[in-house]
């Protein structure tokens, strides 16, 4: 066996570990179906973030079904999602951290409505506020990027 082809054995046993630990939990792709509707539609009904959404999407069914495969893959390691999220986010313009920040309040809501346990819902916060800070990050410095090219143009 190779090195690389012991790496990715090894990272497939990972990926199989920690798929497991989330099932044991109580993750299902039917929880995350139902986590992505009840989460976006509260974000249609939202008055900060509904119009954000509503500049960058006109079918709604198309984005939950990436957002389905995007969340599969981070709770339940399935390697469905394939989309770049940062560019995604840096295209929507005039994003803040506040809008990331109630993102995640409104995702933390969610959960506790239709979480089956605390564990269900402490495993999906703690990967959104990594995800949310990273994107908000990201966000900020193609922003700040922007600024100071804008200064010496």
């Amino acid at each position: 066996m190779t090195d690389n082809q012991a790496l990715m054995a090894h990272a497939e046993r990972v990926r199989r570990a920690e798929a497991e630990v989330a099932i044991a939990m109580g993750v299902t792709e039917a929880f995350i179906d139902r986590l992505v509707e009840s989460f976006y539609a509260r974000i249609r009904d939202d008055a900060l973030l509904a119009p954000i959404f509503g500049r960058v999407i006109n079918d709604w069914e198309p984005h939950l079904a990436k957002m389905k495969d995007f969340w599969s893959g981070v709770a339940l390691r399935t390697g469905r999602y394939h989309g770049r999220p940062m560019p995604a986010h840096v295209a929507i313009g005039g994003l803040t951290p506040a809008h990331f920040e109630h993102w995640l309040a409104l995702f933390h809501a969610t959960l506790q409505d239709i979480s089956p346990n605390p564990a269900v819902t402490d495993y999906f916060i703690d990967r959104a506020q990594r995800i949310a800070q990273s994107l908000a990050m990201g966000v900020e410095l193609h922003q700040a990027r922007q600024r100071d090219f804008a200064s010496v143009a």
